[in-house]
């Protein structure tokens, strides 16, 4: 690699390892950044669901379980959904902490990396 000032820089195992372990990084941020997503759509959607349930005079309502729709009465329901909503939300919350430490470890990674290459690197995204 070709540094700015025209000198080679030595690429050592450990300078590759570290590139390396910057792409895994930034791959499964990108991939957080979808599964994050998904799970605030689907919370917003439990959301609505349960504010439909409010509003329903219906006694026993329609629940899909898998690819069926089944009877079931209200407040199972509203119990059904109030658990899905929890545990969304939990995964959810693991998300943005896993998210969080990604973020870390690539910022720690892009100073070591920058600090040795400075222009010859770009681990920035376009």
């Amino acid at each position: 690699m070709q540094q700015g000032t025209g000198s080679e820089t030595q690429v050592t195992w450990e300078d590759q390892q570290n590139i390396n372990k910057f792409s895994k990084l930034n791959n499964r941020f990108h991939e957080l950044i979808d599964e994050i997503k998904f799970l605030k759509d689907k919370c917003e959607n439990l959301e609505d669901a349960s504010n439909e349930l409010i509003l329903t005079d219906e006694e026993v309502v329609r629940f899909q379980i898998g690819e069926v729709f089944a009877h079931v009465p209200k407040e199972e329901v509203e119990t059904r959904l109030e658990e899905m909503k929890e545990l969304t939300e939990k995964n959810l919350e693991k998300l943005e902490e896993e998210k969080e430490s990604i973020t870390a470890q690539m910022a720690d990674l892009k100073k070591i990396l920058y600090g040795k290459f400075g222009d010859s690197i770009n681990l920035e995204e376009e």
